[in-house]
C-alpha cells in the first residue's frame, strides 16, 4: 500500500512524481535496485531542495537523496518513502579558467561534465562510466580513470554548497566550516544534501587508451606482475582489470589509461603490461578524455542490473594475495572480480586530511555477485579475501551497515565522521542505512 502524502507547498507545485504518473517508472529505481517510493521530488534549484527536504521530513517516511541514481547499494531510492532527486540540478560552469576552478551541480552526470569541460581543455577524474552521478561519487571519494595522476575527485574539491538537515544552506570551504568540508570529502552522505561542488580540474584534452587481454595462470602470477609494475609505473598510467571466464580458463582484461595525449608516452607506459603474461589481444589509441565517459552512457536507471557488491584494498599484492584472488574466481560462487590501481597521487594526501583515510594502498579489489546469488553467496566467495584486504571504499559497498562503516571509516576517522554526522544531522535522517 502506498503512503498518503500531505499536500505540496506552493514552492514545489508540479515537482512531485507519484505512482501512476507516466514519469514514475523512470524515476522510482536505481541502477541496481527496483524500488517503490511513495513519491519522487524533482527540485530545480537550492531553495527548492530546502523545500523538498522540509516536505519529506514532514511525512515521517524514509528519505533518500539521489543524484545520478547509479549507486550500487540502492539506497538512493526506497520503498514507501520519499526520494529527493537532484537530476535537474545539473549545471556545469567554469568559474575561473586560469585557476581551472569548475562549479558542478550535484545532479549532473560525469558524461555531461566531460562534454562541458572538453572545449576548455579541462577534465576532472571521476567514475569510469558516464551515467554515474556527480553527487554520489564525489561525496564518497572518486576513483576514476586518472586516479594515479590526479588523485581522488575529493582531493581537488575546494568548496561545497550543502543543505543541512534543518534546512540551513551552508557554503563549506577551507575558511568557512572546514569541518563540514572535511566530512563532505568522503563521508558527505551523512551530513546533508550537497547541491554543488567547486572542483579544481586538470589540464587535459586527449588521453592514451589501451585494451589488453592476458591469460590468467592458476596461481595468479599475472596479477602479481601487474600490481608490481603499477607500483613503479609512471603516474599518468591508471588501470582497471576485469577477471573473466574464457572457455575453461580465465583471462585478465586490462583497460589502461594514460593521462597524456602523446603516443610515445602511451607506448612507454603500456609496453610493460604486455610482458606480465601471455597476451591474447591488444589495441591502443589516442582519444579525447570525454570518449571514456561518453554521453552515449546516459540512460534511465530502472533496476536493470541487480547486484550485491563489496570490496577491499591491498597495500602491496603478495603471491598469496594473487593466488587467493585467482582461487576465488575459480570457486563455486564465481563472483565478478575487478581490480583498480590506486596509489600515486592518492597516497600523497595525509590519511587524516579527508574522510577517505585509505592513503597507503596500491590496489582496490571489488567483488560482485548477480542473481540468483545474494549476500550469502557474496560473503562465502569473499571470505578468503576478507582476511587479506584492509579497508573498504564506500562507493563500491552494496550493504551500508555498521560493519561496513568500521571498514570504510576506520579508527580515528570513523570517530570524527560519527561526531560530525551527529552534529550536522542530530536526528539521523541521512544516516539511517548505517544503523549508527
Amino acid at each position: 500500500m502506498t503512503a498518503e502524502l500531505s499536500p505540496l507547498p506552493a514552492a514545489l507545485e508540479g515537482k512531485l512524481v507519484v505512482p501512476g504518473d507516466r514519469r514514475y517508472p523512470l524515476l522510482r529505481s536505481t541502477y541496481t535496485t527496483v524500488a517503490n517510493p511513495a513519491g519522487v521530488l524533482l527540485p530545480e534549484n537550492t531553495s527548492e531542495v530546502v523545500a523538498a527536504l522540509a516536505f519529506a521530513r514532514e511525512q515521517g517516511l524514509p528519505l533518500s537523496v539521489r543524484s545520478g541514481g547509479h549507486g550500487l547499494s540502492g539506497r538512493s531510492s526506497n520503498d514507501g518513502g520519499v526520494v529527493v532527486d537532484l537530476s535537474a540540478l545539473n549545471r556545469v560552469e567554469v568559474l575561473d579558467r586560469a585557476a581551472r576552478l569548475v562549479r558542478v551541480q550535484a545532479g549532473a552526470r560525469w558524461a555531461q561534465v566531460a562534454e562541458e569541460l572538453a572545449p576548455y581543455g579541462l577534465a576532472i577524474s571521476s567514475g569510469d562510466y558516464g551515467n554515474v552521478g556527480v553527487g554520489g561519487l564525489t561525496t564518497g571519494g572518486g576513483i576514476g580513470w586518472l586516479v594515479r595522476q590526479y588523485g581522488l575527485t575529493i582531493d581537488h574539491l575546494r568548496a561545497a554548497e550543502v543543505v543541512l538537515a534543518d534546512g540551513t544552506v551552508v557554503r563549506a570551504d577551507a575558511e568557512h566550516d572546514p569541518d563540514l568540508l572535511w566530512a563532505v570529502r568522503g563521508a558527505g552522505a551523512g551530513v546533508g544534501i550537497v547541491t554543488a561542488f567547486e572542483i579544481e580540474a586538470t589540464e587535459l584534452r586527449d588521453v592514451g587508451y589501451a585494451q589488453i587481454t592476458v591469460r590468467l595462470d592458476r596461481d595468479g602470477r599475472v596479477l602479481r606482475h601487474w600490481a608490481d609494475y603499477l607500483a613503479e609505473a609512471p603516474r599518468e598510467l591508471s588501470t582497471l582489470v576485469n577477471l573473466l571466464p574464457d572457455d575453461r580458463s580465465l583471462v585478465a582484461s586490462i583497460t589502461a589509461v594514460v593521462a597524456d595525449g602523446s603516443e610515445r608516452r602511451l607506448r612507454r607506459a603500456v609496453e610493460p603490461l604486455l610482458r606480465i603474461g601471455a597476451t591474447l589481444d591488444q589495441h591502443a589509441q589516442i582519444v579525447p578524455y570525454s570518449a571514456l565517459v561518453p554521453t552515449a552512457h546516459l540512460h534511465a536507471n530502472v533496476g536493470q542490473q541487480p547486484t550485491t557488491t563489496t570490496n577491499g584494498l591491498l597495500t602491496a599484492m603478495t603471491d598469496q594475495d594473487a593466488a587467493t584472488i585467482a582461487a576465488v574466481m575459480r570457486g563455486p560462487h564465481r563472483p565478478m572480480i575487478q581490480m583498480r590501481s590506486v596509489g600515486g597521487a592518492v597516497n600523497d594526501v595525509p590519511p587524516d586530511a579527508t574522510a577517505y583515510a585509505h592513503r597507503r594502498h596500491g590496489t582496490l579489489v571489488v567483488a560482485t555477485v548477480f542473481p540468483p546469488g545474494r549476500g550469502a553467496a557474496l560473503d562465502a566467495a569473499w571470505q578468503p579475501l576478507a582476511e587479506r584486504v584492509d579497508g573498504t571504499y564506500v562507493n563500491f559497498e552494496g550493504r551500508p551497515d555498521k560493519s561496513a562503516f568500521e571498514r570504510i571509516y576506520p579508527g580515528a576517522t570513523g570517530d570524527r565522521v560519527r561526531r560530525l554526522w551527529h552534529r550536522y544531522d542530530p536526528d539521523g535522517i541521512f544516516r539511517t542505512p548505517w544503523q549508527l
